[in-house]
């Protein structure tokens, strides 16, 4: 299967569970800092579709930032459309990209759709329901490839991160490097720099994991809360 069907099915299976969220539930903080789980889901729904030129102009509003700019506008998304047409967007986007939707590399998609479930799943207190394959594609591209927007790679470099519920291990350096080891969902979290999925990772690697992701972040997006 390829990595876009990997990312259809593993978007259907998404969308499945976020049906069932109730609109006080969307309301509530993710883990992605600054978000509600509804900008989540909006941000998602842009990924998929919005034109490239949008978002060339929204970053010359906000001075160049990638970062103000992406969050303004899935903001701004989530603002004047509900979570079920959002969710339904995201349904038909899915299935046929369109916008920067169709320009981004699947693996890196893959990961971000993954790694926004768990920012929504794990603020509601949910267990993490990615398929082991999923997560395992989502991990060899956080630690191998290298990404602009999340440099997981660079957390990665000099680690053994091992997943202690999945047979996932990785190593980048000589010798016996330091271990940080935690679920997949947990380590992936981790990689892409969420502080709170660090909590639940150990390992004599933790404290040089926590430094990188605190000094190799992206400026946070200012919250409207």
């Amino acid at each position: 299967m390829s990595t876009s069907d990997l990312r259809r099915h593993n978007d259907e299976r998404f969308a499945a569970l976020a049906a069932g969220l109730t609109n006080r539930e969307w309301a509530q903080p993710s883990r992605c800092h600054g978000w509600t789980n509804h900008d989540v889901l909006a941000h998602l729904v842009i990924g998929l579709t919005i034109p490239l030129h949008q978002v060339l102009a929204a970053m010359t509003r906000h001075g160049g930032s990638f970062d103000q700019a992406n969050a303004t506008l899935a903001r701004d998304l989530a603002a004047s459309t509900t979570p079920g047409d959002l969710l339904a967007e995201f349904t038909r986007a899915s299935r046929k990209p369109r916008g920067i939707g169709r320009l981004f590399p699947p693996r890196l998609l893959l990961g971000d759709h993954v790694i926004h479930e768990l920012d929504i799943t794990t603020a509601l207190h949910r267990e993490p329901a990615i398929p082991p394959d999923i997560l395992t594609v989502v991990l060899n591209t956080e630690v191998h490839i290298p990404n602009p927007f999340v440099p997981a790679r660079a957390r990665a470099a000099g680690l053994h991160l091992y997943a202690d519920d999945i047979p996932w291990e990785h190593t980048r350096g000589p010798g016996r490097p330091p271990t940080v080891t935690a679920s997949a969902a947990d380590l992936a979290s981790a990689l892409a720099g969420r502080q709170e999925a660090l909590l639940r990772c150990h390992g004599d690697g933790l404290p040089v994991l926590r430094q990188r992701t605190q000094h190799l972040h992206p400026t946070p997006p200012k919250s409207r809360h």
